[in-house]
């Protein structure tokens, strides 16, 4: 009998970050998630990443290091490179799942190779002409329903998943709360520094500053080191400790959010989750049962 020999995959991530990321990068982590599991499944997967990247299947690289952490490396021209670099393998490949936005969908027409595309958000005003003069070419895959635009057409509707076993159980929460993400006006920092203050728990922030001013403006007077405290991006074990260790996660969003990632990981800590029922958040949080939503439930 003969063997059917497995099926060969090209999972194209980004390049912003490390895939997986050492601290920050969900669009990384999400791919490498992926990537693992198809591996640990038997398929011959090949990660198109940055050359600093890990994986148990094969590494293809031609980006040395991701943009975000090399100044020197202009992100438009590598990206560009980073794309040609899997396009120009196409006919060794089966399948190309295009974690990577929307610049791979220019080179679709071109290859016989069919291709996956994740979108990782709700497309914009600008980026939207470009999904829809390429949706006939490609499969999109939306991670939630509020991912989904009514101009494309999509193959299905996917959530991020995670490794749960990699989160521990947060058996004795310590009494603080806990932002985790991007620092910005979307993601509530700010809001989530009232809400700490007015029911008088220490506030624990974690993240990124994507908004300079708002941080200086917003976020920074109120850090003492005891009432607020910021630590910045965290990764690996500080990243598990921080998620598992809140009494709650604060996710005050003030936008439609097209899924939380560290809202399911909290979740598989035991953490419960404060969220405004904006986006995604009605979809992965149970009120009364996961999490709560604010305006609906007096939390203190």
């Amino acid at each position: 009998m003969t063997q059917t020999a497995p099926l060969r995959i090209a999972m194209l991530a980004p390049i912003a970050w490390r895939t997986p990321p050492h601290h920050y990068g969900p669009w990384e982590l999400s791919t490498s998630v992926l990537t693992e599991a198809l591996v640990a499944r038997g398929l011959d997967v090949t990660l198109f990443a940055t050359q600093d990247s890990a994986t148990a299947g094969t590494l293809a690289g031609v980006v040395p290091r991701p943009y975000n952490d090399a100044p020197g490396i202009d992100a438009k021209v590598w990206e560009m490179r980073h794309v040609a670099h899997v396009m120009e393998r196409a006919g060794e490949i089966d399948l190309i799942h295009n974690q990577a936005d929307f610049v791979p969908l220019a080179f679709s027409r071109m290859v016989r190779t069919p291709i996956v595309t994740t979108l990782h958000g709700m497309p914009s005003e600008r980026i939207l002409p470009m999904l829809e003069e390429y949706q006939h070419d490609v499969d999109y895959v939306a991670i939630s329903a509020t991912d989904r635009s009514p101009n494309l057409r999509y193959a299905a509707t996917i959530p991020h998943g995670i490794v749960v076993d990699a989160f521990p159980f947060g058996a004795e929460p310590v009494r603080e709360l806990l932002f985790f993400g991007r620092i910005h006006p979307d993601k509530g920092t700010a809001v989530a520094i009232e809400v700490a203050r007015a029911a008088g728990i220490p506030l624990h922030i974690a993240g990124i500053v994507q908004d300079e001013r708002y941080f200086e403006e917003e976020v920074r007077p109120h850090i003492d080191g005891v009432t607020v405290r910021y630590s910045g991006a965290l990764g690996g074990a500080e990243r598990l400790s921080a998620l598992g260790s809140a009494m709650a996660l604060l996710h005050l969003i003030d936008f439609e959010e097209p899924f939380g990632l560290s809202v399911v990981e909290a979740l598989a800590c035991g953490t419960p989750v404060i969220a405004f029922r904006r986006g995604s958040m009605p979809d992965i949080v149970r009120d009364g049962v996961t999490g709560f939503d604010p305006r609906r439930n007096a939390i203190t």
